[in-house]
């Protein structure tokens, strides 16, 4: 359906109907004009013979007539002439052949009023009829002069008519067999100039599809070849520019990987340092002890951020790695939950579930998860396991304000906050990014939502081993 919506919007419909209508006026033009010429001859070639001949009676008879004629040289005139005639003088005409009455009153003025042969087609009964009329001049003294006797004869034109009527026949039937022809002739061209706009558009979904080298050959040097010349320009200092941009973030990430690896030494023995202040502090003057803490409590965030970034580094590097085994969710959640003292401020409804999952990395997804219910929600605050055939769903439940709307689409960015005002936080801004990351190397997903009375994460892992990543 979407493909006959797209050929019938088209270029090449718009081509095609193009190319059909230039042919179909072209070709009706054409016809037109051979009909009216061809038309024009066939009854020419009645209508000029049939007034030579009356011309040449009417002169061959005339110097038998006497003026002014009486009814009987009107009847002989008549009856000398060839075909349906007759005759007129005033109110007098001759007996045989026409009707005064029946002749066009438009000829009968002509001839009267003129001084040359005249003629003019009708119609009649639905039968064409050609009506010729002349005046009989007398010369004299270099000039002429109308005896008032006017000559008028009819020719049928039936036969000339059938053949006109045929000959329209075959024009129109020409022109109807020249649409097909020019649609046929019209759809290979428009499928010949559309190949390489086709092939541009096939290359540039190739281009939005990250294939940064794709290429197309320029022939000739017409509108498409130009375009298809930009097009490659574009191509490559796009290539070059996210070839520049992709050594600069990896660059990037080995400065931060290499400088977390190298923090971590001797944040292991400020942690030593810091451990002692806590266990003095309560033996420090209050100031001391005040700032005893303080340096202790920014100790610990910095060796959990330097974590999360040895963490995500990995997984930017390609060598995060799993070690699966089947790991039971009733008892690996609560064990989660108890390490870090958060069993009394969490509702679990954890049935027994069995997944493959690497129990450490499990236990961080669940840890980030849970953190940041606590820390950015509102109890109560709740772990719910559920399955289904081929996949295990863990939803962790707050009832705060939830996740404002215009966070929602980037909540798992790595440093992302929902209160942009907040210059530091407890977390490393990492945990909901190493989460998902997690969950992806596992063959899973973290869905974000807001419940409407408050946020929701749902973890999903499939119930089978996934191939190794």
């Amino acid at each position: 359906m979407n493909r006959l919506r797209s050929w019938v919007s088209g270029l090449r419909l718009r081509l095609v109907l193009a190319f059909a209508a230039m042919t179909l006026v072209g070709a009706g033009a054409a016809a037109g004009a051979s009909y009216v010429s061809a038309r024009n001859t066939i009854l020419a070639g009645v209508q000029d013979p049939a007034m030579v001949q009356l011309r040449d009676e009417v002169r061959t008879y005339l110097p038998q007539l006497t003026l002014p004629p009486d009814q009987r040289q009107l009847d002989n005139m008549a009856s000398s002439l060839k075909g349906v005639t007759t005759v007129v003088f005033g109110s007098l005409h001759s007996r045989v052949g026409l009707n005064p009455a029946e002749l066009p009153a438009g000829l009968r003025t002509a001839v009267a009023d003129g001084t040359s042969i005249q003629f003019q087609r009708v119609v009649e009964g639905g039968r064409p009829v050609l009506y010729i009329g002349m005046p009989l001049l007398r010369y004299g003294a270099g000039k002429s002069e109308h005896t008032g006797i006017e000559v008028y004869k009819t020719v049928p034109l039936a036969t000339q008519q059938a053949a006109i009527e045929q000959l329209a026949t075959r024009a129109w039937l020409m022109t109807a067999l020249a649409l097909p022809i020019a649609v046929a002739l019209a759809l290979l061209a428009a499928r010949q100039v559309l190949r390489p706009v086709r092939a541009l558009n096939s290359a540039a979904r190739k281009l939005g599809d990250g294939q940064l080298d794709v290429r197309l050959p320029a022939k000739g040097s017409d509108e498409l070849a130009q375009l298809v010349t930009t097009f490659n320009h574009t191509a490559a200092e796009l290539e070059r520019t996210v070839g520049s941009l992709r050594e600069m973030e990896a660059d990037a990430r080995r400065f931060v990987a290499d400088v977390s690896h190298e923090l971590r030494t001797p944040l292991a023995a400020m942690n030593v340092v810091t451990d002692v202040l806590d266990e003095d502090a309560d033996q420090l003057p209050s100031d001391t002890a005040v700032a005893a803490r303080l340096v202790s409590a920014e100790t610990r965030r910095l060796t959990r951020l330097v974590q999360d970034l040895v963490e995500i580094s990995r997984f930017d590097a390609g060598r995060a790695e799993l070690r699966v085994e089947e790991v039971d969710l009733a008892e690996a959640v609560p064990n989660s939950l108890a390490a870090r003292g958060w069993t009394d401020s969490v509702a679990a409804d954890l049935p027994s579930i069995t997944v493959p999952a690497d129990p450490r990395r499990l236990d961080l997804v669940v840890a980030n998860l849970v953190g940041n219910a606590l820390h950015h929600g509102a109890p109560p605050v709740e772990v719910r396991l559920s399955t289904d055939d081929t996949t295990v769903f863990l939803t962790v439940t707050d009832h705060g304000p939830g996740i404002p709307e215009e966070v929602l689409p980037k909540v798992f960015d790595r440093f992302a906050k929902a209160d942009t005002s907040r210059a530091r936080s407890d977390g490393s801004g990492l945990g909901l990014s190493i989460a998902l990351e997690n969950a992806r190397l596992h063959g899973g997903d973290i869905e974000a939502a807001n419940t409407g009375d408050g946020a929701r994460f749902t973890l999903r892992l499939p119930r089978t081993a996934q191939e190794e990543r």
